[in-house]
């Protein structure tokens, strides 16, 4: 199967993008000081757990679609670069 640029180029952004959400979420959680996260003895609730298997999860799904992306985009700059027609040669100058 072959994929366009146009989408190769989105599934390894779309990896890109959810890497950094995520990270950014779950610093964010870890951080949380509402309570929510958190109990009063600072034990993990069920809010924490839910939250980092989403994170988890969303991680694993980012990297095989940033995967397939950037195989796409490695593919297809391969493809470029096997049919690139070779230089012509320099012209020769007859003399007559």
């Amino acid at each position: 199967m072959k994929l366009s640029r146009p989408v190769s180029w989105f599934l390894l952004a779309f990896g890109v993008w959810s890497w950094f959400i995520w990270i950014t979420f779950v610093k964010n959680l870890w951080k949380d000081g509402s309570g929510l996260a958190f109990d009063d003895a600072g034990d993990p609730t069920a809010y924490f757990w839910v939250h980092l298997l989403l994170a988890v999860a969303s991680f694993l799904l980012g990297t095989a679609i940033g995967v397939i992306g950037f195989r796409g985009v490695r593919a297809l700059r391969r493809a470029a670069a096997d049919h690139t027609p070779e230089q012509p040669a320099a012209p020769s100058s007859a003399a007559s």
